[in-house]
């Protein structure tokens, strides 16, 4: 076995002399939870007017217009939180919950690209209005997941339903084959709430992602069939009928650490 000293180049190590350079915000902040999870989300088009009312003064939509998120203004992201663990690495509650939450890409009056968290509805009552004051507590909560082998493809069914006690309403149905995923680098994506835009979360995370089907780039289509509704309550204006999903993407896992101010 030979030994290369002279392998990485000056570029690539004034590269590395730069990245060690940059700060690290993780380490600026503190570690408060960590969790391991499975999400199924989907990206949509609604109306721009709802959207409008629940940005804060100052920020702006931040809406792709091109690869798999074009067009879309809202991710409705439901989530089955496997572990759930404190900085110190103990379980926090009941150590897993379910729940769905609404984020839009904005732009902050700094502008950085951030997720603005407007709503959500919990399975946990001690996560209502939860950390970004938006969770309401859920009344009624349902994950069904069933996987069927044998000849032919692996067939996954999901069935998620959430409402709340003021009317609000986010359910999902669907059945796909799965396919092979894509592991992602790890990534920091600063979540906001709507309802005091200062208070902001880090999630460094990372997941494996299976989009089934996508209205741009045009993947093969493995969703045999599909159902949302949604609405009612203060989500009324948000799906009034004329949303359109644009992505279905089945995170088979997510691996993430939180880190507040």
């Amino acid at each position: 076995m030979s030994i290369r000293s002279h392998s990485r180049s000056t570029p690539a190590l004034l590269a590395l002399g730069a990245a060690l350079l940059l700060p690290d915000v993780s380490r600026a902040q503190t570690l408060v939870e960590s969790s391991l999870e499975a999400r199924f989300q989907l990206d949509l088009a609604v109306p721009p007017a709802a959207i409008a009312r629940m940005v804060p003064a100052g920020w702006t939509t931040n809406i792709s217009a091109q690869g798999a998120a074009k067009d879309a203004n809202l991710r409705v992201i439901f989530i089955e939180r496997m572990t759930i663990n404190d900085g110190e690495g103990r379980p926090v509650g009941d150590g897993s919950n379910l729940l769905v939450y609404l984020t839009v890409p904005v732009t902050d009056p700094t502008g950085a690209n951030v997720q603005l968290v407007i709503g959500g509805i919990t399975a946990d009552p001690a996560d209502a209005p939860g950390p970004f004051g938006v969770y309401l507590p859920a009344t009624t909560h349902t994950l069904h997941r069933m996987t069927t082998t044998g000849p032919g493809p692996i067939v996954e069914v999901q069935d998620w339903v959430f409402t709340a006690a003021s009317g609000e309403r986010l359910e999902m149905h669907i059945s796909f084959e799965r396919g092979v995923a894509n592991r992602g680098a790890a990534r920091e994506v600063r979540f906001h709430s709507a309802t005091n835009p200062s208070s902001y979360e880090i999630s460094r995370q990372q997941q494996v992602l299976d989009i089934l089907r996508n209205v741009t780039t045009d993947p093969p289509d493995r969703v045999r069939s599909f159902s949302f509704t949604a609405g009612e309550g203060s989500y009324a204006g948000l799906f009034d009928g004329t949303e359109r999903v644009l992505s279905w993407d089945n995170i088979v896992w997510l691996d993430r650490e939180v880190f507040r101010p």
